[in-house]
């Protein structure tokens, strides 16, 4: 028997090449059973003052949440980000691809701060530039790539979201998939969409609010020679969705849904347009986490709801509302890993550091990529409907 010694790195030191999101911190984390983290993290917003401004996701912890200025889903942080011009930093407490979008919104003497660099996205990493870039060229083999526009989520990198710039495409949020597809299909009289990272809100949001069939979509696989997709496939689809998803909202499943509703007649299914066609076609509400959060807020007291989300959300409307019988859809704890990395001894060790004078994980885009990822931000603010929201 033998064994292999894994280059394990202590939390916050050191740095893996070879990993997807390496980690790099310079200086020492605190000890995450420090008993005075919340006090230091008190301490060093305050010395800061105006010059820090401090985004929170929906999806992030508790601990992290209670010192947001403002909270909110990506695209909606990164716009708030924007409209703070005289904040010096911005530390983005959510994941890689949002601090991107928040460099490129922002001007560029704003620093923006990912306290973790480990805190990626799955969704994100599993379109990388070159895989499409790959499939771009397999698709003008196949004769089709003329009548492709391509429509990325907001869950994706920011080269990712500059190739839409250079090719035509747009940027499209859970809330407003439905008018980038439709402008999309508006752009060529015989037009197709590729639609990357996440195939179920692509698939979803074609099937349900766009008419068309599941016939009319194929799904384009970026570890299969030409996508594992014939020509012929790829000439009769209209939606070519990206082998994508999220691995927080796969995780929810029919039977679940049948086996809540056994229990409780009367019970609200409320999920994420992210979650499987079945778990959507179950559903008796879909929409993105503003939808959700609204949809509680505005819900009956003592109406009882099962929500396919992440956990975290779940559990702040559920304290938030505790007239109201709010469940997780999912028999076991499904928390996002990678947006779970921001903690709090990650948030106080960037937030000293900057009180120091040391500007830690600063999230910089180079001005190509930010130049086209704009082009396509901007065909999606100029959509009609909503928009702003994510």
């Amino acid at each position: 028997m033998t064994t292999i010694d894994l280059p394990l790195l202590p939390l916050g030191k050191g740095r893996d090449l070879t990993s997807e999101r390496g980690v790099e911190c310079p200086g020492d984390l605190p000890a995450a059973s420090d008993p005075d983290l919340v006090a230091r993290a008190r301490a060093a917003k305050e010395a800061l003052g105006e010059r820090v401004f401090v985004l929170g996701h929906h999806y992030q912890r508790d601990e992290v949440i209670e010192f947001a200025d403002v909270t909110g889903d990506s695209f909606k942080l990164a716009r708030d980000a924007a409209g703070r011009p005289d904040a010096e930093f911005i530390v983005f407490c959510g994941v890689h691809f949002m601090a991107e979008s928040a460099d490129i919104l922002t001007a560029d003497s704003q620093k923006v701060i990912l306290p973790d660099l480990a805190a990626g996205c799955s969704m994100a990493d599993m379109a990388r530039l070159g895989q499409v870039e790959d499939a771009w060229d397999a698709m003008a083999d196949a004769g089709v790539q003329d009548s492709i526009v391509p429509v990325t989520y907001m869950n994706s990198s920011a080269d990712i979201k500059a190739f839409c710039g250079r090719n035509g495409g747009v940027v499209c949020t859970s809330s407003n998939a439905d008018a980038a597809l439709e402008w999309a299909f508006e752009q060529k009289p015989d037009a197709k969409i590729l639609f990357f990272p996440d195939q179920h809100l692509g698939r979803n949001t074609a099937v349900l609010k766009m008419g068309l069939s599941l016939d009319d979509c194929v799904v384009w696989d970026p570890l299969q020679p030409g996508g594992g997709l014939t020509a012929e496939e790829l000439q009769s689809a209209r939606m070519i969705l990206w082998k994508g998803h999220c691995s927080v909202h796969g995780r929810f499943s029919p039977d679940v849904i049948d086996e809540l509703r056994a229990k409780h007649e009367d019970i609200h299914i409320l999920v994420h347009p992210e979650c499987t066609h079945e778990v959507v076609l179950k559903a008796d509400l879909v929409g993105s986490t503003e939808f959700i959060i609204k949809t509680i807020e505005a819900a009956e007291p003592g109406t009882t709801w099962a929500i396919g989300t992440e956990l975290n959300l779940v559990k702040r409307l559920a304290d938030a509302h505790p007239d109201k019988n709010i469940v997780f859809l999912d028999r076991n704890v499904c928390y996002c890993s990678t947006m779970n990395r921001i903690d709090l001894p990650h948030f106080v060790w960037a937030m000293e550091s900057l009180v120091a004078g040391q500007v830690v994980n600063q999230i910089t885009v180079d001005d190509e990529t930010e130049r086209h990822a704009l082009v396509a931000l901007q065909r999606m603010l100029d959509l009609p409907g909503k928009s702003h929201r994510d």
